[in-house]
């Protein structure tokens, strides 16, 4: 049998009647602890296998959209809204989808995905692009006032000329030919600043190029639409 010196009963002592005061919290908080961890763990198991599936999915959707299969990458892309929302895969499937299905004349369908993800992404850059894409369908739509409304807010640099673009676009298919020549004209400049900084060397450079000659011929087209530069 142990045998305890008079200190070592005190600290006994103490530890007794801290555990009676403390020890029910103790338990208690060691528990949510416990169920925390485990919880945390079983949550990040469950995002993996959410992502591992939607992989799978948006894999079979990349095939349908190189096939231009527009009811396949359709069905995909919904099963990636519906079942893996959260996923990245489930904007970036509902982004391709659109494209495809714009291609193929179902202008509703690729409006209803693009407004989607516009609505539902947490990523900047990909809520952009689809605005601007949104933009561009509805301006195929002739919904001039819903494009506009879509551009209302400048997004970053990277989007930027393709920005200006459409609204030059939709400005002139409203026959509001003076705005569309300041849109193409900054689109333009924004363009050019964007050469100034690529390598000589850079297939970007070779793009810009072949870009700019795109908006000088629209501007150049304004001229037959009634305004003079």
């Amino acid at each position: 049998m142990a045998v305890y010196d008079l200190e070592e009963q005190e600290q006994l002592a103490e530890l007794k009647t801290w555990w009676n005061q403390y020890g029910n919290l103790v338990t208690s908080v060691a528990l949510v602890v416990a169920l925390a961890v485990a919880g945390w763990q079983g949550w990040n198991w469950w995002q993996r296998d959410q992502a591992a599936q939607a992989s799978a999915v948006y894999g079979g959707l990349q095939m349908a959209a190189n096939q231009r299969d527009a009811k396949r990458t359709r069905e995909l892309a919904g099963d990636l809204i519906d079942k893996f929302p959260r996923t990245a895969y489930a904007a970036m499937g509902a982004l391709v989808s659109a494209k495809v299905q714009q291609d193929a004349g179902e202008l509703k369908t690729a409006q209803v995905q693009l407004q989607w993800v516009a609505d539902n992404t947490n990523d900047d850059a990909i809520r952009a692009l689809a605005n601007l894409r949104l933009a561009g369908v509805m301006l195929d739509e002739k919904n001039y006032d819903g494009a506009l409304a879509r551009l209302a807010t400048e997004p970053a640099a990277a989007f930027l000329i393709r920005h200006k673009e459409i609204k030059g676009d939709i400005y002139l298919a409203q026959g509001k030919v003076a705005e569309a020549r300041v849109a193409y004209e900054e689109a333009t400049t924004a363009l050019e600043a964007k050469q100034a900084q690529a390598d000589a060397t850079s297939t970007d450079r070779s793009r810009n190029l072949a870009y700019q000659e795109v908006l000088r011929a629209k501007l150049d087209g304004l001229a037959g639409a009634g305004v003079k530069p």
